[in-house]
């Protein structure tokens, strides 16, 4: 197998921030296209008609960044992360992915890239094909890689469920923000928790959320998908209730943000947010918007450039 070149494509104005992006999910480095200014600069460097009419041709208004995945690397984990951390950051894109691997390997090679990961010091992420024996007080789920985001071998997602396993959450109700594959749902029913609503702006990532938790045995009376802009509406009364004790948002920092009057107006006093997806020089920015919202920070986690939060509400 040879590296995978990731494409993605994006509009100009946008190619900074989704470097930024890009470079969380590859942080040894990425190549740019961007011809915007190629005409005003072309001086500098050469006459006019010595620059190949293919250049020329090149599109003024769309930037093109590659990532190169080594071998031992999974691409469709890349992807999901890219796709959804785009979206959340309101980012138009398109991905392509090109390698020598042929077609027919792929239907199964990829399986290679997913075993059993822990995802914190009880929570324990499984494929349906590998088996594991789980040691006494371990908590297993079941979940393939899909076209959501969430599979537990991202350091947002470890971050999240570790602080998670540290929340008394037997019995209480939990408002998963950015449900992606449900795995923060489904590892809060697994400590306990009595009900979880999960909420994404992404239909796919809704219905998949509710199959996976339907594959580890809670259907609707346990967790309740949903489809809405958190930001931009609310939460129906049946689902809203009185709260939650619990509110999981592995996200990132921008809509994270955008969320906390929602979160401040959905957590229960004395309940606890778990914030994740968060870049680390955005921490305090994030961490002073929450505590605008009524919220007291109460510890920090720190892995490989990402940050997660755990916070308290007054």
């Amino acid at each position: 197998m040879n590296w995978t070149d990731l494409k993605i494509t994006v509009n100009v104005k946008d190619v900074d921030e989704a470097a930024a992006i890009a470079n969380l999910a590859v942080p040894y480095g990425i190549y740019i296209e961007d011809y915007s200014d190629m005409l005003e600069a072309v001086p500098e460097i050469a006459h006019i008609d010595l620059i190949d009419e293919e250049l020329l041709a090149r599109s003024r208004t769309e930037a093109i960044l590659h990532l190169y995945l080594p071998p031992e690397e999974n691409p469709a984990e890349a992807v999901s992360f890219l796709t959804h951390q785009l979206k959340a950051a309101g980012i138009p894109s398109s991905i392509d992915q090109s390698a020598s691997l042929r077609e027919e390997d792929w239907a199964t090679a990829w399986k290679q890239y997913y075993h059993p990961t822990h995802l914190g010091e009880r929570l324990v992420v499984c494929p349906s094909w590998e088996e594991y024996s789980p040691s006494e007080g371990e908590l297993v789920m079941t979940l393939d890689p899909g076209m959501a985001f969430g599979s537990g071998t991202h350091h947002t997602t470890r971050l999240c469920c570790s602080l998670l396993e540290t929340l008394p959450v037997k019995d209480c109700r939990v408002l998963d923000m950015g449900t992606g594959s449900g795995i923060l749902s489904i590892g809060a029913l697994l400590l306990g928790a009595r009900e979880a609503v999960g909420v994404d702006i992404d239909p796919v990532a809704v219905r998949t959320a509710g199959e996976n938790a339907i594959q580890n045995g809670f259907g609707e009376d346990r967790f309740h998908p949903i489809t809405a802009d958190l930001i931009h509406s609310t939460l129906p009364e049946n689902l809203a209730g009185d709260g939650f004790e619990v509110i999981l948002a592995n996200i990132v920092a921008d809509v994270i943000i955008a969320l906390a009057p929602a979160i401040r107006k959905h957590l229960r006093p004395g309940g606890h947010l778990v914030a994740s997806g968060i870049i680390e020089p955005r921490r305090d920015e994030v961490a002073a918007a929450l505590r605008d919202n009524g919220l007291t920070l109460k510890e920090e986690r720190l892995a490989e450039g990402w940050c997660a939060l755990l916070l308290e509400k007054a």
